[in-house]
């Protein structure tokens, strides 16, 4: 691939991307593989093309990084619209319901029913995805259906909501005039929660209707959108912050600093005895460069490789392909 705008490692990297309203996430890869010269680009989560705010993507072999990072929780920026159901649950979508002004009124002068709504669905709760989303059923998308015409109802799943904070309820008027209720809010929730469902189960509850106007993720795990490049900045160039595969992995696991022998060992896929070490799910294995060798898994003082990196080749050879699974020692 060719007309890249940015240099990209051999090692690869991970890129933080402040998503625009109207790109998609599918538009932001493919945009990035443009600017990184490479088709190597992946994604951690999507955002809906109307949603703004961090995309965590990997390139090249950093990319195999993100099975790592799609399970972390997540904070958003949202404004949720009382008083109005729409098909998408945002405002995106057709209307199927509009509230009566008088309950809008009534729950507007008695904001305390909106900070008990809010509390019920904080914590460990049951969410049902919102219909449009891009859960298959019966091998064909969800939000496919919705647009044949069919009406689709997805299982509720559990998700956690670690906080579901909000600010002074205020009054607003949609475009046709309807008397509605904004009220801003920022949560923070587990990877898989549908923050329009939020706002469609919390206009179900006031019995008034609700969808999302607005929408923006600023955090994912550890990385905040504060650090975040447009897609715009690295298809010009402008700027662009590739974060080393070493530095993201030890942000989110503890390191084993590996010696020489065994960081080429680990590239085959060996087991290390590590007797020091107690029995840790995930351990970032790091070179004594810092280079990322690989993930793994100590267990009873020895180690299995969950994820592999390339390494560098001793032989002066660039680098050698990391074994893609657990080799005897």
């Amino acid at each position: 691939m060719t007309n890249s705008t940015v240099s990209l490692p051999a090692h690869g990297g991970i890129l933080l991307l402040d998503k625009s309203e109207g790109w998609t996430s599918h538009d932001a890869v493919a945009k990035s593989r443009r600017a990184l010269g490479t088709r190597k680009v992946g994604h951690a989560g999507t955002l809906d093309p109307m949603a703004t705010g961090l995309l965590v993507l990997g390139a090249g072999p950093a990319t195999r990084l993100l099975t790592h990072l799609v399970g972390l929780d997540k904070t958003y920026l949202t404004t949720i619209r009382l008083g109005i159901a729409t098909v998408t649950d945002d405002r995106e979508g057709d209307r199927i319901a509009v509230a009566d002004p008088a309950d809008v009124r009534d729950v507007l002068a008695d904001t305390a029913r909106i900070t008990a709504a809010v509390r019920e669905l904080t914590g460990a709760i049951e969410q049902a995805p919102s219909a449009v989303s891009a859960i298959k059923v019966d091998g064909q998308r969800a939000y496919d259906r919705v647009r044949a015409g069919e009406t689709v109802e997805l299982k509720r799943r559990p998700v956690k909501i670690h906080a579901f904070e909000i600010g002074a309820p205020r009054a607003a008027t949609a475009e046709d005039g309807a008397p509605v209720i904004d009220i801003d809010a920022t949560v923070r929730c587990s990877t898989g929660t549908y923050i329009r469902a939020l706002a469609r189960d919390l206009g179900a509850a006031l019995g008034l209707g609700g969808h999302l106007t607005a929408l923006r993720r600023t955090e994912v795990g550890p990385f905040s959108v504060a650090d975040a490049g447009t897609i715009e900045q690295l298809l010009s160039g402008e700027r662009v912050q590739l974060l080393e595969p070493a530095a993201v992995a030890l942000a989110l696991f503890p390191e084993l600093r590996l010696t020489d022998a065994q960081t080429i060992d680990l590239g085959h896929g060996k087991r290390l005895a590590v007797p020091e070490l107690p029995n840790t799910k995930l351990v970032a294995a790091t070179a004594p460069d810092g280079a990322l060798v690989g993930l793994v898994e100590v267990s009873g003082g020895r180690t299995r490789v969950v994820t592999n990196f390339p390494t560098p080749d001793p032989g002066g050879a660039g680098t050698r392909p990391a074994a893609s699974a657990e080799a005897g020692a």
